[in-house]
């Protein structure tokens, strides 16, 4: 994992924080406008949330009254090349919620240094096949 700057760790910070709270003013400041979540659906496919979508679910929880989420996350990677870097987090949002793998995507720019310019979401792997992306070897 490369060195996390204070700089990108405080933003990711931010965004847990202020997503987790529902403040959308603030969420408007950290996302590009173009921005879209990816996530696997129970089908098998794979669902593009945009920004719009995204951000009017989070706003209805706010003033539906829903208790904040969990701020519960871990850097676990991050690489950062000029104006672009990619961070893999950890992330559960409720005891009531499975944990995911989230990388976000960010692009440099905004009040905050950088901005998401994207989102892929999937489950947080199981400790019987983590890392088994290749099947075993045959044997010759």
């Amino acid at each position: 994992m490369s060195d996390i700057t204070p700089a990108i760790q405080e933003f990711i910070s931010r965004v847990v924080h202020d997503g987790s709270n529902y403040r959308m003013d603030a969420m408007e400041k950290l996302y590009t406008d173009d921005m879209a979540i990816l996530f696997p659906t129970r089908e098998g496919a794979i669902a593009a949330a945009p920004r719009n979508e995204v951000f009017a679910e989070f706003a209805a929880r706010g003033r539906a009254g829903e208790a904040p989420l969990s701020t519960e996350y871990e850097i676990l990677h991050l690489e950062e090349q000029g104006d672009y870097a990619t961070a893999l987090l950890y992330r559960r949002m409720s005891d009531a919620a499975a944990p995911f793998l989230y990388e976000l995507r960010l692009r440099r720019g905004g009040a905050y240094g950088w901005l998401v310019a994207g989102e892929t979401v999937t489950p947080w792997p199981d400790p019987k096949t983590a890392g088994a992306f290749l099947p075993p070897r045959q044997a010759a």
